[in-house]
């Protein structure tokens, strides 16, 4: 197949990297005409994908756009160690079920970004479990201990007397291995995880192979704006949650934040996002109105352009016109709730899902937080008429059939 001019495929796949080691070579390769290997790994450590880890498949895309082929390595050995990269602590081992569990829902939610007649997923455990420990050792000589104490996670857990598990020195070399096996020309990851590529653009040469090219992309922070996004710290975009969920959780950055996610999350070219900033800092554009074309764009790639504008218009309708939901729940009275002077509201919101308990739903009725058709119920008791009423507590919504 024929490939675009090199200097316009460099371009392209630099958009949006932290880091290219070595540009040259890649240059070199391109010149080749043919289709290079871009792998990447994902150890499937938990059982969704979120907006962090499309950063990195984005770019993969990238070189797909260009012709290159993309190698999606699920690691189901290295999950078994747990990847040691800035951690403080050794990592649980996990369960091979945990793990086949988790990596077919991966190779579901990588295709929302991936093309899929374009892509090779492997898992490393094709290469790495047939080692014998005779090939572990030789494997092993490649990398002193002096190298693996170089970087700044292991030398703090040693400096400050936490236990490093040997096995968690076998982890760049597992990765790096992967390389060998596949015979890469180029390999990604987050910028946490340049010194496990670089060891294995060194165990290529070791192996007597082309040293990959590194390509490293940015960390996304999470919706707090500071922590890297994360499952475990709760500041994450999971990419199979709903895309009103997903909307509303954008709506929920920083403005500041909004123009990062925009530069590593959509396709928007650099000069655009930049425009962008000036127009909002110049009173020119709301940022409200930026922040919602964000969620729409986000929402859209997940899950299509129709969810995307359902989710604009539930936020519109719902957050900044307190209106109720279009597709609020109707739900009959429940047993025990009616009486001859009416509802006792507190048992009624309690039993439907508004609160926790009742004396939760007493907190909230004092609070005033509790309407009742658009007015606010402060009362144990409310006539029951015989008709469908709209309740709302907080921002949660019922329609209750009496």
């Amino acid at each position: 197949m024929s490939f675009p001019p090199v200097d316009e495929q460099l371009v392209y796949l630099k958009k949006g990297l932290a880091e290219l080691i070595r540009e040259e070579d890649l240059r070199e390769r391109l010149k080749q005409g043919k289709s290079l290997k871009v792998k990447a790994g994902f150890d499937p450590t938990a059982p969704d994908l979120h907006l962090g880890h499309t950063v990195l498949l984005r770019k993969m895309k990238h070189f797909q756009d260009l012709g290159h082929t993309v190698i999606f390595v699920i690691g189901d050995m290295t999950g078994l160690i747990g990847d040691p990269t800035g951690r403080n602590l050794t990592r649980p081992p996990m369960t091979r079920n945990e793990i086949a569990a988790n990596a077919e829902t991966y190779k579901a939610q990588v295709f929302t970004i991936l093309d899929p007649d374009k892509t090779e997923v492997r898992f490393n455990s094709e290469w790495l479990a047939p080692l014998k420990f005779e090939d572990l050792i030789r494997l092993a000589s490649k990398v002193t201990v002096a190298q693996m104490l170089e970087r700044e996670y292991f030398s703090n857990r040693y400096r400050n007397g936490l236990p490093i598990s040997i096995h968690e020195l076998l982890y760049p070399l597992a990765q790096g291995y992967d390389s060998v096996a596949l015979g890469c020309d180029v390999e990604m990851g987050g910028t946490d995880q340049t010194f496990n590529l670089m060891i294995g653009r060194e165990l290529q040469r070791d192996y007597g192979q082309p040293p990959q090219i590194v390509a490293t992309v940015p960390i996304l922070e999470g919706l707090d704006g500071v922590e890297k996004m994360s499952k475990s710290k709760g500041n994450y975009i999971g990419i199979a949650e709903p895309a009103k969920v997903m909307f509303r959780k954008i709506m929920g950055i920083s403005d500041d934040l909004m123009y990062r996610y925009y530069e590593l999350l959509t396709d928007m070219p650099m000069q655009n996002v930049a425009a962008l900033r000036k127009a909002v800092e110049s009173g020119e554009k709301d940022p409200m109105e930026v922040k919602m074309e964000l969620g729409r764009r986000i929402a859209a790639d997940f899950h299509g352009g129709q969810q995307a504008d359902e989710a604009h218009e539930a936020f519109d309708r719902e957050i900044r016109q307190g209106l109720e939901p279009a597709d609020t729940e109707t739900v009959p009275v429940p047993e025990g709730i009616r009486s001859d002077k009416g509802l006792r509201v507190d048992k009624l919101i309690a039993a439907v899902g508004l609160a926790d308990s009742n004396t939760d739903a007493n907190r909230k009725l004092k609070a005033g937080a509790v309407e009742i058709d658009g007015s606010v119920q402060r009362d144990l008791l409310f006539p029951a008429a015989g008709r469908l009423l709209v309740v709302r507590v907080g921002k949660k919504w019922k329609r209750i059939q009496t």
